[in-house]
This record gives structure tokens, C-alpha cells and sequence, in this order.
């Protein structure tokens, strides 16, 4: 007797056939090249199955509530949403996948624009680097309805010699029960061009800050960053979704010779989170600094799987994950960096830190390492720890109260990494975010 297959329903959930068609209507003035690159994604999304507690990939995950069904791809609402990027030379605001306001304007020879203008108007640019790196951390079904559902994000492009001195924002809205939001940033710094740009992730009536709940959305977002030879590249981004939402975030790094790139993201919004981190090193002389800090609590999970490869000689990374856990909170972390053959003189570092601020907490770290070459410098290492008592004690004996103190304790704890970004106003907003976290 023979077993039929699973339809693709079953595997879609609300991402059916009748959903990308719909999609594909709104999208049909884009590029041939993207909606073939389309269709094959969703091709992929129907076919790959959800993931099982026997992947590796999905190991300590929380299976419970991962699912695709009741979900409706986000509307256009009226009215524009606000940003308050003082920090910021240029802004890009998008509600619900589609550009709802800009404000400011990016210096002349940069171009700060969305996805759709930049697939119109320079097309082999944005092919070339726009999803050009495979998803290798176990997401793949995420990553292919990403691609599939794709409808508009941001796109800078710093051409060869150009410095931008402040930040570029863009800020990405969720709005409505039931709303899934697929945002992008696809960021090419070319030859010792120098640029920064902020992403921020934000659940709107009711935000994320104000711990109402009831607000079930799903978010399933990427971000590309491209840096040419001898560029310099800083991305941040603020994760502040609705603590009903379940996101998915992927993050690709290309680093080519005598680069840097900085990449920073701060997690504090949704129930359950995952986010995939992949950085290539390209080039002789390539650097990434790889940095994340988490505030979970309630019953949030954050889920972070990271991957470092060096695949040529004399490059670095530096990855640094610190988590502060409280309540029932849980985090997982999974690192592995990997040294090619020919990547000699590779030096790389690898941490986790969680700060634990309840008994009831939990938090599991995998870090690991394959190393192919003989000459290299490759660290590792994971740790979990309560508060210093005797901090504590200091801090409480001069008049602090409890909470405070232990709010203190905790920026002291996220300032190494904190302390990564230049731009001291976009410094102070993260700061900022971590604050209102601790005022719930």
C-alpha cells in the first residue's frame, strides 16, 4: 500500500499556493530574474520539511508553539509611521512590507533607497549580493519563505572611497494580530567605503515596551552586509517585537580583503526568537566582530546560531553573545567557526556569557570549532554566572536599592559590548531600550 505524500498545505500553513499568488500580483512590475528567484523559493518552502527535535540544528528548541498556521501576510495601513532617528542622516520607515515614510537624505554618492527601487533601477547590483549566501544553520524552510515572500526592505550602497560620518535608519513595523512582516536590508560598502546602518525590528499597537500581549505576529526578516576591500561596515539592530510574536532573522556577512565589519544586534521583543548569524571571511587581512545582547524574560526563548568561517589566510573574528536571563527565561547559543585549508595565520574568538538573574532560568551554550589548518589561533568558550554578591552588597550599602543595583550591574555586564559602537547617540539609544526593559 502506498503512503501519499504531505500536500504542500500541510507544509505551508497559511503561506498556501492562493497567498503567493496573491504576492506575486502585487510584485509582477519587479525583475523577471526575482520572480523566477521567487517561484523556486517557494518551491522550496512547500517542499522542506518543519524541523524535529532530532536536527541538530534545532537542538534545546522549543517546538511547542512552531508553527506556520493563522497567520496572514501583513496589509498596508494608513497613515505614516514615526521615526525618531535624531541620531540618524536618513530614514527609511516600513509598515506592514511596504514603505510608509522616509525622512532626511543620504549624502551625496551614497544611495539609501528601498528593495523595489533598487531591483528596478540597479538590478546586476543588488543580484549580485541580495540572498547570495545559502542558509547553513538549519533554517532553510524559514529562509526560503523569506525569499518567496520578500515584498520591499532597504538597500545602501556605499560606493568605492565614500565615508558616511552618521548612521543610516531604517525601521521596520509590524501592525495587527495575525500579521506576518517579511523585512530585508541588503547594505554593499564598496572599496574602503566607510558605513553605518541601524535596523529597527518593532511591533506597533500595542509595541513591544508596553508588555501588553495578545498581539500574535510573525516576522521572518534577513539582512545581507557586503564589505569590499578595506571597507569599513557597522550594522546594529534592534529586535523589539510584540512578546506574542514569533520571529526568524538571518544575518549574512561577506568580508573581502583588509575589511571590517561590525555587526551588532540587541534582542529583547518577541516569545520565541531565533536568530542565524553567518560571517565569511573572503580575503587576507578580513574582520568580523560578531556581538549580540539579549535582556529575556517572562517565558521569552532566544535562539542563536552563529558561524565563522575563514577561507583564506590572515583574517579575524571575534564573536562576543552576552545574555542577562531573568524569570523563566531561556537562551540558546550554538557557535562553530570553521578554518579552510588555506586559512592559515587565522586568528578567531568565540564567546558566550549569560548572566543569570533567576534560579528558574535557563541558559545552554554549544560553542565549538573545525579547524582545517595548522597554524591558527582559535578560542572557545561559554559561561553562565549570577551577580557578584559582593558587588551587590557594595552597591546596596551605599543607598542603592535592589533593583537598581542590579540594573547596574547588568549595563556593566552589556558595556563591553555596548562600548563596540562609535556613534555615541546610537550608543544611548540601545542603552535606552535595555533601560525600559528593566522598568517592566
Amino acid at each position: 500500500m502506498s503512503v501519499s505524500a504531505p500536500t504542500s498545505t500541510n507544509l505551508a500553513g497559511s503561506f498556501t499556493r492562493e497567498a503567493f499568488a496573491a504576492h506575486l500580483e502585487r510584485v509582477k512590475h519587479l525583475p523577471a530574474w526575482w520572480l523566477d528567484r521567487k517561484r523556486a523559493a517557494y518551491e522550496r518552502f512547500i517542499s522542506l520539511p518543519m524541523p524535529k527535535r532530532t536536527d541538530e540544528g534545532w537542538r534545546f528548541s522549543n517546538f511547542g508553539a512552531l508553527t506556520l498556521d493563522g497567520f496572514e501576510v501583513g496589509r498596508a495601513v494608513p497613515g505614516a509611521s514615526e521615526a525618531s532617528a535624531t541620531f540618524a542622516a536618513a530614514s527609511l520607515v516600513f509598515r506592514n512590507n511596504q514603505l510608509a515614510g522616509r525622512t532626511g537624505q543620504a549624502p551625496h554618492g551614497i544611495i539609501f533607497d528601498t528593495l523595489q527601487n533598487a531591483l528596478r533601477q540597479h538590478g546586476d547590483l543588488v543580484k549580485a549580493h541580495l540572498l547570495a549566501q545559502p542558509s547553513k544553520l538549519g533554517s532553510d524552510k524559514f529562509a526560503a519563505l523569506h525569499e518567496a515572500f520578500l515584498e520591499d526592505g532597504a538597500f545602501v550602497y556605499a560606493p568605492k572611497g565614500t565615508a558616511l560620518t552618521q548612521p543610516l535608519a531604517v525601521y521596520h513595523h509590524a501592525n495587527g494580530a495575525g500579521t506576518a512582516v517579511f523585512p530585508h536590508t541588503l547594505v554593499v560598502a564598496e572599496e574602503n567605503a566607510k558605513v553605518t546602518v541601524a535596523d529597527f525590528y518593532i511591533s506597533s499597537q500595542p509595541s513591544a515596551l508596553s508588555s501588553q500581549l495578545g498581539d500574535r505576529q510573525l516576522a521572518v526578516g534577513g539582512n545581507d552586509l557586503y564589505a569590499g576591500h578595506g571597507a569599513q561596515l557597522t550594522y546594529v539592530a534592534l529586535q523589539d517585537w510584540s512578546r506574542d510574536t514569533l520571529s526568524f532573522q538571518f544575518n549574512a556577512t561577506v568580508a573581502r580583503r583588509d575589511a571590517k565589519v561590525v555587526s551588532l544586534n540587541l534582542h529583547a521583543g518577541a516569545r520565541q526568537a531565533r536568530h542565524e548569524s553567518f560571517s565569511q571571511l573572503q580575503a587576507p587581512g578580513a574582520h568580523s566582530e560578531m556581538l549580540a545582547l539579549t535582556v529575556a524574560q517572562g517565558a521569552q526563548e532566544f535562539d542563536q546560531r552563529t558561524l565563522q568561517i575563514h577561507q583564506a589566510p590572515h583574517t579575524s573574528s571575534n564573536l562576543l553573545y552576552k545574555n542577562a536571563l531573568l524569570d523563566t527565561a531561556k537562551t540558546i547559543f550554538s557557535g562553530l567557526i570553521v578554518v579552510d585549508p588555506d586559512a592559515q595565520k587565522t586568528d578567531a574568538y568565540q564567546s558566550n556569557r549569560n548572566l543569570m538573574l533567576s534560579d528558574e532560568a535557563e541558559a545552554n551554550s554549544l560553542p565549538g570549532l573545525e579547524i582545517q589548518a595548522n597554524d591558527v589561533r582559535c578560542t572557545h568558550g561559554a559561561t553562565s554566572a549570577r551577580i557578584d554578591a559582593e558587588q551587590e552588597f557594595y552597591l546596596q550599602a551605599r543607598g542603592i536599592a535592589p533593583q537598581q543595583a542590579q540594573e547596574l550591574l547588568v549595563f556593566g555586564f552589556f558595556e563591553e559590548v555596548l562600548s563596540k559602537i562609535e556613534n555615541e547617540q546610537l550608543h544611548d539609544v540601545l542603552g535606552e531600550i535595555i533601560r525600559q526593559k528593566f522598568k517592566k
